[in-house]
């Protein structure tokens, strides 16, 4: 005989959210953000049901009622928002009760509209006075006296019906808060992690510290006109104090993450020359993320970046700008790291005998040694363990994680909430371009933010899906938008000029809360080795300094732009949140609209963005009035955030884009008068 399914409550709850894996794992919050409550529930008859949310802090002290209201009609959804404001553990557990109150209220109404007189409601009378007794146990101890000469009326016969009913009539907001509860059913209770703002809102740049180092002139072995020899330039290595001096330009442009590539000693066996070349020469520095090498592995610093002094000393520079460190965990190792000697166990032999290095066909990674998780799992996760609560002791509390879709789910689930349970505060961004359930499952494991798609999403309609899909991952996936990285040089940058990369600036900071950037991005860099979206001369294999002043003064820079991008995002709250984005209809398929609103503050920001980076481009809105705040006819200021103009708009406006004007207005509304 087969198993009876679990009974019900008296009151059906179903499709909770926010639920990750049926509850099992916590939702995503920050501290402050409204997390969106929603449940379907119903009853028989047509009795007046209520719900609302029992949620719980870090502390266990339980937070005020909160009361949930009805969703479109028909549907039988319910809804509310709760606001968590601590870091940590929270629960919330829907409730839903049959709602008396309501029921007589609907009934009495119905039956006065009706004509029926005093004689017809003496039931519903004597029913609405023990109702009345019922809601003095539930109301505030100043609000009783009111309730109980409601109850006092509804008794007094000497009183006209319409005043024998209007006290508890007029008591449906203080009974809609404070209701009387029966045949309460408690649904199951699911988890939310709240994290600190920093995890849905900020704004990386990603640099090189051993490319910030001085550029000093060297003889070459070539000659000029006369025999003379000619001075070229020769990059030196960067350390720490020379990575330094690079801070305050990326504290300026606005920035408050930091990221580094691995700071690990490099390895010399296998070490990759320029462009991936297979053979490195004496000066050539390798890819950082061959970590390891005899100077030591992942606890270790390379010893030309300096000393765990000099680290120390860069984190507290840039602390003290306002920049917070993030730092690379990529679980791989160089031949020649310690455990490869130490652990040998921990990689996978071949049947030759040799140790497996990377591959992605038909890619080769002959300086890498990834990790066999499965040859001895709680050795490996015990050391990293170990690793990273190192970095973190030295203040170190992001850490952007390479590859994690190449490591087991199960790890990175132990190993992030272990981590978290010594602090709490400590972030981890997945970089992580890979099918998008494995993204959606790192997420939910645990991850604080992600990678994505939005470097490939390059028409209007492709990253209004796109994102409207991140919306509703929210409650387990955070995206972070980026142009480019080390890896990736898309073929709009390559070819679409210094407005497209005012486009996709435009688009990353302000679609998303979370963008990055890296170093190169303000100087236009965009030639790409042959037939790939990679750049040429990689960073990730070579010293790459640059010429900040000289492009300042030469005018090739977007530093500025990039910084009032970040300046908006900073003043405009309703920025700050993802579940908030909304998007408008346009009338041009090369143009993208949306907006975001605060709903704390009202706070409005509204975007017309061009995607075409080569022409001038038209378009006609129709926006959604109420998502600004505003009613279908009304009028607002639109100032723009970047051009500093003001325009009288409604919901229809024609609005023109010039790509080397102007490819983007950023208009803060206020409504008129």
């Amino acid at each position: 005989m087969n198993s009876l399914p679990p009974a019900l409550g008296r009151l059906p709850i179903e499709d909770v959210t926010p639920s990750v894996a049926g509850g099992t794992l916590p939702a995503k919050a920050v501290v402050g953000e409204w997390v969106p409550v929603g449940v379907t529930t119903y009853r028989e008859g047509h009795d007046a049901i209520g719900c609302n949310v029992a949620w719980h802090g870090p502390d266990g002290v339980a937070r005020p009622f909160t009361r949930m209201v009805p969703g479109a009609p028909g549907t039988d959804r319910w809804h509310t928002t709760i606001r968590p404001d601590a870091v940590g553990a929270w629960s919330f557990t829907v409730e839903v009760f049959a709602d008396p109150y309501l029921t007589w209220r609907d009934a009495v109404s119905k039956k006065l509209d009706a004509g029926q007189g005093p004689g017809d409601l003496a039931n519903d009378l004597a029913e609405g006075a023990l109702i009345m007794k019922a809601a003095e146990a539930t109301v505030p101890a100043e609000s009783v006296p009111e309730v109980v000469a409601a109850g006092k009326a509804l008794l007094d016969t000497s009183l006209p019906l319409i005043g024998r009913v209007t006290l508890a009539m007029h008591l449906a907001e203080l009974l809609w808060e404070h209701p009387v509860r029966e045949f309460v059913t408690v649904g199951q209770a699911h988890p939310i992690w709240c994290d600190r703002v920093e995890a849905l809102f900020s704004a990386w740049y990603e640099f090189f510290p051993r490319s910030e180092g001085a550029v000093v002139p060297v003889p070459s072995s070539g000659s000029i006109f006369g025999g003379k020899r000619k001075a070229v330039a020769k990059a030196r290595h960067g350390t720490f104090a020379t990575a330094t001096e690079r801070l305050p330009a990326v504290a300026a442009m606005g920035f408050d993450v930091l990221y580094m590539p691995p700071i690990h000693p490099i390895g010399t066996l296998n070490r990759k020359g320029p462009n991936n070349t297979l053979i490195a020469g004496p000066d050539d520095v390798g890819s950082p993320w061959a970590i390891g090498s005899a100077a030591g592995g992942h606890d270790a610093i390379h010893p030309q970046l300096g000393t765990p002094s000099d680290f120390r000393a860069f984190v507290k520079a840039a602390d003290g700008l306002g920049l917070e460190i993030a730092m690379d965990l990529a679980l791989q190792c160089a031949p020649d790291h310690p455990w490869v000697a130490e652990h040998p166990e921990w990689f996978t032999t071949r049947p030759d005998g040799t140790i497996a290095y990377a591959e992605n066909p038909p890619k080769k990674y002959q300086d890498i040694y990834p990790l066999n998780f499965d040859n001895d799992p709680e050795g490996i996760t015990a050391e990293i363990l170990r690793v990273v609560l190192h970095w973190v002791s030295e203040g170190v509390k992001i850490f952007r994680v390479d590859n994690p879709h190449t490591k087991p789910m199960h790890f990175w689930h132990r190993l992030i909430w272990e981590v978290k349970a010594v602090d709490p505060d400590v972030l981890f961004l997945a970089e992580a371009f890979a099918r998008p359930a494995m993204m959606h499952g790192l997420g939910r494991i645990g991850f604080t933010q992600s990678y994505t798609y939005f470097t490939w999403r390059t028409t209007p309609r492709e990253l209004r899906d796109y994102c409207e899909e991140l919306i509703a991952a929210a409650d387990h996936m955070r995206p972070n938008f980026w142009p480019t990285t080390p890896d990736i040089l898309p073929e709009n940058l390559q070819h679409g000029g210094p407005p497209m990369f005012k486009i996709r600036a435009v688009l990353a900071s302000l679609l998303s809360p979370a963008w990055g950037m890296y170093a190169g991005y303000e100087l236009f860099e965009h030639v790409a080795r042959p037939g790939a979206e990679e750049f040429i001369d990689s960073e990730k294999f070579q010293l790459r300094p640059r010429d900040w002043a000289g492009a300042e003064a030469a005018g090739r820079s977007l530093a500025g732009y990039i910084t009032r991008l970040n300046e908006v995002r900073r003043a405009n709250p309703a920025l700050h949140w993802l579940r908030n984005l909304r998007f408008h209809e346009v009338d041009n398929d090369q143009v993208l609209c949306w907006s975001k609103r605060d709903p704390e503050t009202g706070n409005t920001v509204l975007v017309v963005c061009s995607m075409d980076s080569r022409n001038v481009q038209w378009a006609n809105t129709t926006l959604d009035m109420p998502a600004l705040g505003l009613d279908w006819h009304d009028r607002f200021i639109a100032t723009d955030q970047l051009a500093e103009v003001t325009f009288d708009w409604g919901q229809r406006n024609a609005v023109r884009l010039d790509p080397f004007l102007e490819p983007a207005h950023v208009f803060l509304v206020r409504p008129r008068g």
